[in-house]
């Protein structure tokens, strides 16, 4: 395992609470880009938007054609429909390459947006030059499994819990302040039923594409916080291990929203991957 540190610096440096301006798919995605160059493709997880990835937007947009995803019910893009799972949410990121054009592209997902990611990678074959799996989930054990399963099941009662993912994904420290506080916004912004479509597509998902790893010989980055308790290093561990071309990539110190709360190292080592060889044909 290869572990990285941090500074404390680092969230109030580079994260944003500005909004992107959008283009939309005729087939009701909403997206942001940015740059020119080899394009990158990010997709961020259940109750969040395509801003979670403004620290990553703002530097790679001067290096790569950047194009981040509003995940349907999410932001400004249409929801799917009532019970989609996993493979619906890849089937969508497919039509979404189709119809801005993109017959290739690296593409980095983070927590849901990861599974997606890894989807993709494991089904769309050359389509996807590279993957990047941030703080995503892989074979949760029995008692997570039930956890999340419950948390599911709570939303259409209870409706979208705000804090509790505040307090699994972020630590008690100063660094996390600004960011904590971005997300929080977000939750509180999301569309109830979009939030609950997507996170029972989640809750399912961890084992939807978890042996398909062996088939994605693409490199593929598995990155997590140290401190991530469900997206946790062991499953990076362990998807790095089935990958051809995987690798890990800890971050000491940081919880789930790691590409917020630790910008410039998250950056540094999504450079590394995409400036890593991809496989000749």
């Amino acid at each position: 395992m290869f572990t990285v540190g941090t500074t404390s610096s680092d969230a109030s440096e580079q994260a944003s609470d500005g909004a992107f301006e959008r283009l939309r798919t005729s087939g009701g995605a909403a997206y942001h880009e940015a740059g020119s160059g080899e394009p990158l493709v990010l997709i961020h997880g259940v109750g969040m938007r395509l801003e979670a990835w403004a620290p990553q937007i703002d530097v790679f947009a001067k290096t790569h054609r950047v194009i981040a995803v509003d995940m349907p019910g999410h932001g400004e893009s249409d929801k799917l429909h009532r019970g989609a799972d996993l493979e619906a949410f890849v089937g969508w990121f497919g039509g979404f390459l189709d119809d801005i054009g993109l017959a290739r592209a690296n593409v980095a997902g983070h927590s849901m947006g990861a599974l997606i990611a890894g989807g993709a990678a494991a089904t769309f074959g050359r389509r996807v030059a590279r993957v990047a799996y941030l703080n995503g989930v892989y074979c949760r054990d029995s008692e997570a499994k039930a956890a999340v399963l419950a948390r599911a099941a709570a939303i259409r009662t209870t409706g979208v819990d705000r804090e509790g993912p505040l307090l699994r994904w972020f630590g008690d420290d100063p660094q996390s302040d600004i960011a904590r506080q971005l997300t929080r916004g977000w939750l509180e912004m999301v569309d109830p039923e979009g939030y609950a479509i997507a996170y029972a597509a989640f809750a399912g998902g961890d084992a939807t594409y978890a042996a398909r790893w062996p088939e994605v010989e693409c490199p593929a980055l598995f990155l997590t916080g140290a401190d991530d308790p469900n997206s946790t290093p062991s499953m990076a561990e362990q998807m790095a291990d089935l990958a051809p071309n995987g690798w890990v990539r800890i971050v000491d110190g940081h919880r789930h929203m790691v590409n917020l709360t630790a910008p410039q190292i998250v950056n540094a080592l999504m450079a590394e991957w995409l400036a890593t060889e991809e496989k000749p044909e």
